[in-house]
């Protein structure tokens, strides 16, 4: 059993930063990837699925719980929600595989500044959330709740097109969007936007709350989570799927609907930045003026 003392530990307060500011972070980049349009190379589109460096570092470099969460609300709320339409039960799907995908991710780095540490977890945040993305989409067309659409050009397989695509977005997004700017990213602001929140920077000898990398019990938790999200985007797709709207806001608007979503989500990151920085000087003066009084 891990020491008391060597335990992670974050204060509410600190918890609530991180996530509102993975939030907000996340939300911003994801309306990014609105604006940028797709590549076609004949039957192959090459898009942007996601800047996953956001949630990947931050939840390497922080508690990963906190950072998952946040992100996934950020892209209901700034990617759904304030364009006015949400997918209902199809929105669970993502939202628990995207979140345990970079749990999995910043639970798997140890060591911020073991470059390796964090190649292999963030290609694997990026390979588990997939992974599970395709085998969800198999598995509706295979239990009949969704038609299979071919690509043309490429053989009329359902696990051929969701292989393809899922290649593409690993070696794609996963490796321009995901795995070289967090390789850069943790080991540079490592230690330094730690103090920004009040929060020690971790170190090998320090443990999260559940101490430990991929348990059993991480295995068990990641099988039920995709089953729930099978289920639920199953479901998404019949007379079941509650909680589906659209106000159509982004049909009337276009891009503005987006420029809109993306300012809100740019205000919220600046006041979360601000308030952290602000605390960070109150720390520092105080800590300055103890040693006079």
């Amino acid at each position: 059993m891990a020491n008391q003392s060597n335990l992670y530990t974050l204060t509410s307060s600190q918890k609530m930063m991180i996530f509102v500011l993975s939030m907000s972070l996340y939300g911003l980049s994801n309306m990014f990837t609105e604006l940028i349009p797709a590549l076609q190379l004949g039957p192959i589109e090459l898009s942007v699925e996601y800047f996953a460096f956001i949630p990947l570092t931050l939840c390497m470099l922080f508690h990963p719980v906190y950072a998952a969460v946040g992100a996934s609300v950020g892209e209901v709320i700034f990617g759904e929600l304030m364009l006015g339409q949400f997918g209902g039960l199809g929105e669970l799907e993502k939202f628990l595989t995207f979140s345990f995908a970079m749990y999995v991710a910043g639970r798997m780095v140890r060591d911020p500044l073991n470059r390796r540490q964090v190649g292999i977890a963030a290609m694997t945040g990026v390979i588990i959330h997939q992974l599970c993305s395709a085998l969800v989409d198999i598995g509706k067309v295979w239990i009949g709740v969704e038609e299979f659409e071919a690509v043309p050009g490429l053989a009329p397989s359902v696990v051929i097109v969701e292989g393809v695509s899922f290649l593409n977005d690993v070696l794609f997004s996963g490796t321009l969007f995901a795995l070289l700017p967090t390789l850069y990213l943790v080991p540079r602001l490592y230690g330094k936007i730690e103090p920004l929140l009040g929060i020690k920077p971790r170190v090998k000898s320090t443990k999260y709350e559940s101490a430990g990398v991929i348990t059993p019990k991480v295995v068990i938790t990641g099988i039920v989570l995709a089953v729930v999200a099978f289920v639920a985007e199953s479901l998404s797709e019949t007379d079941w799927n509650f909680g589906e709207w659209d106000s159509g806001f982004e049909d009337r608007f276009g891009v503005g609907a987006i420029w809109l979503s993306l300012a809100a989500a740019a205000v919220i990151a600046a006041i979360t930045i601000i308030i952290m920085r602000a605390r960070a000087e109150k720390r520092s003066r105080n800590s300055g003026d103890a040693p006079h009084a």
